[in-house]
């Protein structure tokens, strides 16, 4: 109950307790027999942000302790943090698996920034060889850089060296890497084609 932040409710009924408290019960009751490999179905659902982060510490120390876990979930942020090998599932198949790292090579990382009401999309340089592919969000049009490689540093030195030539100023301006919900979103969408 200690390890599950459960101490407290321990003359509670199962019945009164929260969700959340239900599922870090269902982990603590897991946990008693003290098993060499844990099973965990989506363990996290239903908990708050503080509860969900509590039980990734929980995991981890297991995983440290020596307890192998096999844990499905919908939330790609858990996995990312916790997996030390991963498969994505679509449709009941795997479509891919390996470390994290592995899994999100070769995804692209992005850059973006809001387009300038001034500038078309044939105004803006090509980095790396890339074109930006323009959106919409929120009413405003929005360029996006997909860069494969490891070019995400030169590929952002070059854009901002661009604006800095044509006086271009670049709202909103985002650089990061793939991240597995990139590769789920191109997973799936790959797989229904």
């Amino acid at each position: 109950m200690d390890i599950a932040g459960l101490a407290d409710k321990a003359g509670v009924r199962v019945r009164q307790l929260s969700g959340g408290q239900k599922r870090r019960l269902d982990l603590a009751l897991a946990l008693l027999g003290r098993p060499a490999v844990l099973f965990l179905d989506e363990p996290t659902t239903g908990m708050d942000p503080e509860a969900r982060r509590a039980t990734w510490t929980i995991v981890r120390d297991l995983v440290a302790d020596g307890t192998t876990v096999l844990l499905t979930t919908h939330y790609l942020e858990e996995a990312e943090h916790l997996a030390d090998r991963l498969a994505i599932l679509h449709r009941g198949r795997i479509e891919t698996s390996g470390t994290v790292a592995d899994v999100v090579a070769g995804h692209g990382d992005r850059i973006g920034f809001r387009l300038p009401g001034d500038l078309q999309a044939a105004d803006l340089p090509n980095l790396r060889v890339v074109p930006a592919d323009i959106s919409v969000d929120g009413g405003r049009a929005v360029a996006t850089y997909t860069v494969t490689g490891p070019g995400l540093q030169a590929a952002l030195y070059d854009l901002l060296r661009w604006a800095d030539d044509e006086h271009v100023r670049l709202d909103g301006l985002e650089a990061r890497g793939a991240s597995l919900e990139d590769v789920f979103l191109r997973t799936a969408e790959g797989a229904t084609r």
